[in-house]
């Protein structure tokens, strides 16, 4: 079940198009001071992402700690990412289409954090991180052009 306060916050952040350090300090004291309590609020959050352009930097570093707090130390067995939680995470993730720069870090902390993580989660990260350098090459070489 989504927290309503999250739900609203969403809402409020989807129509202002941004996302400011602000927004993040008010996430992170008053609507989730204890992190993440459900893999619907680390969706929801994870949609943000794609959903508004205007994001404050603070807001990758929060939101990489909460879901590695949330998949490793939070749900059981502890510091273990098994198959169906590594399926759920690539998934929102990657969001049908691939993940973005925010989204790939996150899976590569997770796979570092994690004791034991299942490989779908690992490969994954390693396609979000080959796709970042592919990203980076082809922005290197339009700006040379």
């Amino acid at each position: 079940m989504i927290n309503h306060s999250l739900q609203l916050f969403c809402n409020r952040i989807v129509a202002a198009a941004r996302l400011t350090a602000e927004d993040v300090r008010t996430l992170a004291r008053d609507i989730l001071p204890d992190g993440l309590t459900s893999r619907d609020d680390a969706d929801m959050l994870i949609a943000l992402d794609r959903a508004v352009r205007a994001i404050d930097p603070s807001f990758g570093h929060f939101l990489s700690a909460a879901v590695v707090d949330f998949t490793v130390w939070g749900e059981r067995p502890t510091g273990t990412i098994d198959a169906a939680t590594a399926r759920w995470l690539a998934a929102s993730l990657g969001n049908g289409i691939g993940p973005t720069q925010l989204a790939g870090q996150i899976a590569q902390a997770v796979v570092r954090e994690a004791q034991i993580c299942d490989e779908a989660l690992i490969a994954f990260a390693l396609f979000a991180n080959r796709r970042r350098a592919v990203e980076s090459d082809a922005v290197e070489y339009l700006a040379a052009a």
